[in-house]
């Protein structure tokens, strides 16, 4: 029987199938770099996952605490400082795609990580910027993710340019490079893209079980929406073991994921014993033997 999936893991599978094998990818901390390990280890093996801090063509094996933990992954081909992620990679035009969460978002695509209006009016830190300007200006495609964040019609704080204004307005500014910008947005209940000539958001995907009522009562803008809706990736038993391994943290609740962790210590506490004690007997043999 198959698993049944939580929306936390239908989003992240669903980004994940973003990243096409071969693909140099930018992973912001989080699910981004969650994604990024599931993609790797199930369809998208040779893409290059890097962190903003400089480390490229990294492959994980817990989630990352920080965006220069190299003690999360299994191994990484080099490592550069900041500067060079931004110019080396960055601006020079090498990389394929960033992957980044959203706090507001407006119908074109334009972030806000900065900080928000509380209720009663006096601004809230949030992530911060971080590299986000960078990346979505100047690599080829750019794939966002919003769990908890919003729509607004105008964001409380411009820190990532979208498509600006809409239309030509990107490209025209001199600024990005040509046809660069965000491609989709994912939540855990729906996928939106932008209109190839207004750059507006439009909704082009609802996940199982989500009503487009449902949909539309999130968004303070009148929604347009596809004509013919795709069909939201729904997860493989390959991909939610892999997940559940690796980030089950990230899936659910904490007396869950508590569980699911010691299950994983044990086992692999299980299987280094199993190989200390065959390396063991292997020694005892040899000792023996001369």
């Amino acid at each position: 029987m198959d698993k049944p999936y939580t929306r936390q893991e239908l989003l992240v599978i669903a980004v994940a199938r973003q990243i096409k094998d071969g693909d140099n990818a930018l992973l912001g901390i989080g699910l981004p770099t969650i994604a990024g390990a599931v993609a790797k280890h199930n369809h998208a093996p040779r893409a290059r996952l890097m962190m903003e801090s400089g480390i490229a063509d990294f492959d994980p094996v817990v989630p990352p605490m920080h965006i220069a933990d190299a003690c999360c992954t299994e191994g990484y081909s080099y490592a550069i400082d900041l500067f060079g992620m931004f110019t080396s990679i960055t601006f020079a035009g090498y990389l394929d795609k960033a992957v980044l969460g959203v706090g507001q978002i407006d119908k074109y695509g334009n972030l806000n990580s900065s900080y928000m209006v509380s209720p009663d009016g006096k601004p809230e830190r949030i992530t911060g910027a971080g590299g986000a300007p960078e990346f979505i200006s100047y690599a080829k495609e750019t794939i966002l993710t919003l769990k908890s964040g919003e729509f607004v019609e105008k964001l409380d704080y411009f820190t990532s340019p979208g498509y600006l204004g809409g239309g030509n307005e990107r490209d025209e500014s001199g600024i990005y490079p040509k046809g660069s910008g965000p491609s989709i947005l994912i939540t855990p209940r729906a996928m939106f893209k932008f209109d190839s000539k207004t750059k507006e958001m439009y909704l082009s995907a609802l996940a199982p079980g989500v009503s487009l009522d449902k949909i539309k009562s999130k968004i303070p803008w009148e929604l347009k929406v596809a004509q013919e809706l795709e069909r939201f990736p729904v997860p493989t038993q390959e991909e939610l073991a892999f997940l559940r391994k690796f980030s089950p943290r990230s899936c659910f609740s904490t007396r869950v994921s508590n569980e699911l962790l010691m299950n994983t210590a044990i086992e692999a506490f299980s299987q280094r014993a199993a190989f200390l004690e065959q390396t063991r007997k292997h020694g005892v043999i040899q000792n023996a033997a001369s």
